[in-house]
């Protein structure tokens, strides 16, 4: 699932009524989540979080700039915080499955449509810029909302959507692709700022100016102070005094988790601050992060333990809580701290029990069926294999073949993951189809565009059981492997996980060739049916194979 953040930030902090209506515009937008709305008087400012599927997001930015272009008025506006339009800045941000070229691309297309439809000039900066000197914000936003009528008659500001024309209601906004922001706190043992602030002076990349063995600043030929930088990129740290928890924290920023994520940062502090006396305690996430970075941390954890990381999703982000003491200060609350946790569904098929997934499965309603079985039978032969893994890894006699099983039970586990989702992915491209045939049907145009609607949405049905059976040739491949060399023990776990991945394949492509007939691209039709016949063919030849070779063993 391709999940991406928006961080929209408006140039009103004060009056409720506004914000309460930019707040429902974006809960308009069906597919996203709006996480968080956070205010300021004195900045005159409110950040909203949005998370979604990418073009729900996009949709979501855009009728929020609407919103906000309709009910602020810049001219009026003051504030402590730098600005220069109603929306000031919309920052999108890659989440999970995202590259920052495809959030680029996002912000382009947003930045064209506010140009184009609401007339506002668009700047584009930061990963998005279009110019080198515009990937600084500050440097886009110079001189503020005061000092636009001046760059709108000036060719080198000219937007890179919109008019270039100054519109004293709306201002100008800035849109752009970033990193995903991680806001981290590691917790002393100490009241003392200072000691917190040292530490925070030896990780934050700007460092801290350099001293002689006499402690004395040193300076360059022109008499400046020298910089000696911090041990890691992307980080912005300060210590300070916390009297709500009666210690001190070094507070930190880490602007590109995936080049310095917090769990690397905590370990280095944790070295440099017994070297110092200092205990850490453990440490706090401000808000929410992606999935993603605590799954680093707690497979790095058992990775330094020498522990299989091929183990179940919350019991990689428990080790991780657990290492980084994450609930030092307050419970650390999944639902509440990992993005993919917080905007879940709660009614989704995968939160059932098997009671009832199977009591709504034997009722009259069309969804969930066949579709969604194939891939809760995709995710039992990943579930398989994992645990052949599992059982293999760390075994006395499978010692030559303890390095791979430990990678084959992570590919067990992702496989089980992904799976895991197709349940539901499945039904919803069902409903999505079911959505497209209701659509209006009177006049011509109604009747164009409920033919794509449907053509579209149909294509999407046949997709989601395809990436079913992609992911069956993986799992059927990953039997054979263990299989081979897990433990003799478990054999008929191996070949249970071949049937199975062979039973998830042949159900997915009886919802590709169902869904078929109405498709009238032939294309399409041709080159997913050759597709299809393909993967199939595959599994079906590899899981007789191991179910074979299996008989014969046991």
């Amino acid at each position: 699932m391709k999940l991406m953040e928006c961080v929209p930030n408006f140039s009103e902090g004060r009056a409720l009524k506004i914000l309460e209506q930019i707040a429902q515009a974006i809960k308009s937008v069906k597919g996203v989540t709006l996480l968080d709305m956070d205010s300021g008087a004195d900045t005159n400012r409110t950040v909203f979080t949005i998370v979604g599927e990418p073009e729900p997001v996009v949709e979501a930015a855009f009728v929020a700039i609407k919103k906000g272009a309709e009910l602020i008025d810049m001219s009026k506006h003051t504030g402590a915080h730098a600005r220069m339009g109603a929306t000031d800045v919309c920052p999108f941000i890659p989440v999970s499955n995202m590259t920052m070229d495809e959030c680029v691309d996002y912000a382009k297309k947003l930045g064209k449509r506010v140009g184009d439809e609401l007339g506002i000039p668009i700047y584009l900066y930061e990963y998005a810029a279009s110019k080198p000197e515009w990937q600084n914000l500050a440097e886009v936003r110079k001189g503020e909302y005061e000092a636009l009528p001046d760059k709108m008659n000036d060719p080198y500001w000219k937007p890179d959507f919109g008019p270039q024309k100054f519109l004293p209601k709306t201002g100008a906004t800035a849109v752009s692709a970033r990193e995903f922001l991680i806001a981290y706190n590691i917790n002393l043992n100490t009241r003392d700022k200072k000691k917190a602030h040292d530490l925070a002076l030896s990780i934050r990349e700007k460092g801290r100016f350099k001293r002689n063995e006499k402690g004395k600043f040193v300076k360059d030929e022109n008499g400046k102070k020298v910089r000696q930088p911090g041990l890691f990129k992307f980080c912005k740290a300060v210590g300070w005094y916390i009297d709500e928890y009666n210690r001190a924290q070094i507070s930190i920023n880490l602007t590109n988790y995936k080049i310095t994520p917090p769990h690397i940062v905590l370990d280095k502090v944790r070295e440099l601050a017994v070297e110092k006396g200092i205990q850490i305690t453990g440490s706090e996430l401000v808000g929410l992060m992606p999935k993603e970075a605590i799954l680093m941390a707690g497979k790095y954890y058992l990775n330094k333990m020498g522990e299989s990381a091929g183990i179940p999703e919350k019991s990689i982000i428990d080790t991780a809580v657990q290492s980084m003491g994450l609930d030092d200060l307050t419970p650390f609350e999944n639902e509440k701290k990992i993005i993919e946790y917080a905007i879940a569904d709660k009614n989704n098929l995968t939160n059932m029990t098997i009671t009832n997934f199977s009591d709504e499965l034997s009722s009259d309603s069309p969804a969930p069926g066949g579709g969604s079985v194939a891939a809760l039978s995709l995710a039992m032969s990943g579930a398989l294999s994992a645990m052949v893994s599992n059982l293999t890894f760390g075994k006395k006699g499978y010692e030559k073949v303890w390095n791979e099983a430990k990678i084959l039970a992570e590919e067990g586990q992702n496989i089980k993951e992904r799976a895991i989702y197709a349940i539901d992915k499945d039904t919803q491209a069902f409903y999505l189809m079911m959505d497209a045939m209701r659509l209006p049907k009177k006049t011509d145009t109604e009747k164009s565009i409920r033919n794509e609607a449907i053509q579209n949405s149909t294509k999407q049905a046949i997709l989601v059981p395809l990436e079913t059976m992609e992911i069956a040739l993986e799992a059927v491949q990953l039997s054979e492997k263990i299989g081979e060399i897990g433990n003799a023990n478990a054999l008929s776990d191996a070949g249970v996980s071949a049937i199975n991945a062979n039973a998830a394949a042949k159900s997915a492509y009886l919802n590709v060739l169902i869904n078929m007939e109405a498709i009238e691209d032939e294309s399409f039709k041709k080159d997913t049916l050759e597709t299809a016949e393909e993967i199939l063919s595959e599994v079906n030849r590899i899981a007789l194979a191991v179910e074979e070779n299996i008989k014969k063993r046991v």
